[in-house]
């Protein structure tokens, strides 16, 4: 995995959760025996008092069984404790095997690189960051068994830094995550981390949600992702790729990235929110990739007035809905024996963006939000202002890539 100075693209992994349907239609997470997260007072057996007696009246020498000593804690470690026993068989230990080139270009230089994931069905599809896996040419993954599989890619998405993998393991050796919502989070909030930071399995940290709805740099350029969960939980190289989990053991993020001038955890962490991971899964184990709506723009410059239409897709969106880019003006001189070719480019044709479906834009990045919370085949108006004139054009997405 790669590392960057100030934002360590290394996520924190939290161990698995319980609960989340990702459509009406498809039901791809479980969710627990009665549709409902296990609750944490039910865990093994919760005694109201140590059946073997207190710590005080039990022999000396007797730890007691691990019921007295689950009786024994104080309400937040048997809420630890539980989200860790019914979650941590769902993390995944993530090794993988790259090739780099030397300064010179003649020499392969070998590297490894480890991370962290989730089991998210018994089908053997696993959860994990894009960056963890990018570029690998050998992946394998190490159950909480101590089992290791080589593993297959079966689909990625640098726009949200996900990707799902496949390994060929027993059903019953698979303890799949179950999706909680992150559109309801509270700064403040507990959460949990289940991680194997520095290669160490299965490592639980706590803390809290710092805040919400922070963005971080996507990795395909002049994008970002959206409504980051920032946690204090400390998480560390290694972590990437794991579930950020809440008090009753359901996964509401999937953390991504630290804050950090040396690379270690400094207290500030980022997990993507599970309904955008929900949105992204199943597409990419049907189809390997995100299918995203495509407006036919290819190039934008931003203004202080909007964004102003640069190049257009052939035959695109954009175009069928009759927008215009940059004019370019060819013209042949002849001088002498020689033939010479120039163009101008005539930006006063262009068209401005000012609003879509009547929010503001003023970046591409707000234009690439609204479009992409829409589908293939929807209807957009787009507010722009020609040759000083301000206009209504309707254009119908297509899809893209």
């Amino acid at each position: 995995m790669k590392r960057i100075a100030t934002l360590c693209v290394l996520a924190a992994a939290l161990g698995c959760a319980m609960g989340a349907v990702l459509s009406s239609k498809t039901l791809l997470f479980p969710t627990s025996v009665a549709g409902e997260p296990t609750l944490v007072a039910q865990w093994a057996g919760a005694p109201t008092a140590p059946p073997g007696g207190s710590r005080a009246e039990r022999p000396e020498g007797n730890p007691g069984t691990p019921a007295d000593r689950f009786a024994e804690l104080s309400p937040e470690e048997r809420i630890a404790v539980t989200v860790y026993e019914n979650c941590n068989r769902s993390v995944v230990n993530i090794n993988t095997k790259t090739v780099q080139t030397d300064f010179f270009m003649f020499l392969e230089i070998p590297s490894e690189g480890e991370g962290s994931g989730c089991v998210l069905d018994r089908q053997g599809h696993i959860l994990t960051n894009f960056h963890v896996i990018d570029g690998a040419r050998e992946i394998r993954v190490t159950l909480f068994d101590g089992k290791t599989y080589d593993a297959r890619v079966v689909g990625v998405d640098p726009a949200t830094d996900t990707a799902v993998l496949k390994i060929d393991a027993p059903a019953e050796s698979l303890y799949p995550v179950v999706f909680g919502n992150s559109a309801n989070l509270l700064v403040g909030q507990r959460v949990f981390a289940i991680g194997n930071p520095f290669g160490l399995e299965r490592t639980l940290t706590t803390g809290v949600i710092s805040s919400l709805n922070r963005a971080l740099p996507a990795r395909r350029a002049g994008r970002q992702i959206k409504s980051i969960i920032q946690i204090d939980a400390a998480i560390n190289p290694g972590s990437s790729g794991g579930p950020l989990l809440d008090s009753r053991g359901r996964m509401i993020g999937m953390n991504t990235a630290i804050a950090s001038r040396t690379g270690e955890s400094a207290g500030v962490g980022f997990a993507i929110p599970v309904n955008t991971i929900a949105r992204v899964v199943p597409q990419l184990i049907q189809n390997g990739r995100v299918r995203r709506p495509d407006s036919g723009i290819a190039r934008v410059y931003q203004t202080e007035q909007g964004l102003l239409i640069a190049s257009l897709v052939p035959n695109g969106a954009a175009e069928k809905a009759g927008l215009r880019g940059f004019k370019v003006i060819r013209q042949r001189k002849k001088q002498g024996p020689f033939v010479y070719e120039s163009q101008t480019i005539d930006r006063s044709a262009a068209d401005l963006i000012v609003a879509v479906d009547g929010q503001p834009v003023k970046t591409a990045d707000d234009f690439l939000s609204i479009i992409d919370g829409k589908n293939p085949g929807d209807r957009v108006v787009l507010t722009i202002v020609r040759e000083g004139q301000t206009r209504q054009v309707p254009l119908v997405l297509e899809s893209g890539d």
